[in-house]
């Protein structure tokens, strides 16, 4: 067991929260096969003070998710207050603000990235959440706004001054995007700092890589985005190796149930058009890196039928795994976003 903030978890691997991916299904299905928190995509402030149908549904969560956070997003200061009480009467475990997202109709507003270039600004902010809910509060920031403006010291400052249970950093600038390496060196640095907890999230793609950085950096807990998204039993793989224990291989079988559990709650979540939409994204995140892939997604997104797609998504995990070298899992994945 370990501790982050006010919170005591099973191990130190984490989902990150990711646009349109990590929903409610995603989540529980992760906290089953391993994570030991989960995090909703990030909910617009602005859209939970109006009540947005859509918004609204992002909140929702089952109890087996629990350790479960809500993220938000948003620049002012009273609707990020509201929304944190939103967040606090749905029953989360903790509220996660998000200070990293770097798409540009986020931080041209002021929120996301953007919220870090000032400070001084963003200590009455984090102050007034901190003290309008009795859930923990945390955050979720980059390295900086660029190679000019690396600020994450100081920013870790800010929020410990206004109470803030722990810091997520993802190891690029808000500049770099996804591309390039994440600088886990200037997240240990950050950490070595800090009276805070640090969570590190970048470029986690193997348990090895995973324990490695937890060992190596001193940070509090990993955080891990699109690396389960290519490999899904990542989480508990993880777990079993800083436990010294040996792994359950990944055999067909296995894949067979997680997508089986997965269609389950996706029908529990979603009606007939969303189920298929999130059904083929997932199913193509899953089959990168195994020979015939490329021919495989072709095929997802064009399948019409929903017991038709699931079928043919079984059929191809039940030979294509036969064939795979799992050194494919080294390599980078989905650099375009997420995580």
């Amino acid at each position: 067991m370990i501790r982050l903030g006010p919170l005591q978890v099973d191990h130190p691997f984490l989902l990150a929260p990711m646009a349109g991916i990590t929903n409610s299904p995603f989540r529980r299905l992760m906290r089953q096969y391993g994570s030991s928190v989960v995090i909703s995509e990030l909910v617009s402030a602005n859209g939970i003070e109006h009540a947005s149908h859509r918004t609204l549904e992002l909140l929702k969560f089952v109890e087996t998710e629990r350790p479960v956070g809500l993220q938000i997003f948003g620049e002012d200061e009273e609707n990020l207050v509201r929304a944190c009480q939103v967040v606090e009467r749905m029953g989360a475990d903790f509220v996660d603000l998000n200070m990293g997202c770097p798409v540009p109709k986020v931080v041209k507003k002021g929120g996301g990235a953007a919220m870090c270039r000032n400070p001084a600004l963003l200590a009455p902010v984090l102050a007034a959440m901190v003290k309008s809910v009795k859930i923990p509060v945390t955050i979720k920031i980059r390295t900086g706004w660029d190679s000019g403006l690396r600020n994450a010291h100081e920013i870790v400052k800010v929020a410990t001054d206004a109470g803030v249970a722990w810091v997520a950093i993802h190891g690029r600038t808000r500049a770099q995007g996804y591309s390039g390496l994440a600088d886990w060196d200037f997240i240990g640095e950050v950490k070595a700092k800090s009276a805070l907890p640090i969570i590190g999230n970048g470029d986690v793609n193997t348990p090895d890589q995973a324990v490695s950085r937890y060992k190596t950096y001193g940070v509090d807990a990993v955080m891990i985005g699109r690396g389960a998204l290519r490999n899904p039993f990542l989480f508990e793989q993880s777990r079993d190796l800083l436990a010294g224990r040996e792994s359950r291989p990944v055999t067909a079988e296995r894949i067979i149930t997680l997508l089986k559990t997965q269609r389950a709650y996706l029908s529990e979540c979603f009606e007939g058009r969303s189920v298929m939409l999130h059904a083929r994204k997932f199913l193509a995140w899953y089959s990168s890196g195994y020979p015939g892939a490329a021919e495989f997604r072709k095929k997802v997104f064009h399948i019409p039928e929903e017991e038709e797609l699931w079928s043919e998504a079984i059929q191809f995990f039940e030979i294509s795994l036969k064939k795979r070298d799992m050194s494919f899992l080294e390599e980078p994945f989905l650099m375009g976003g997420h995580g």
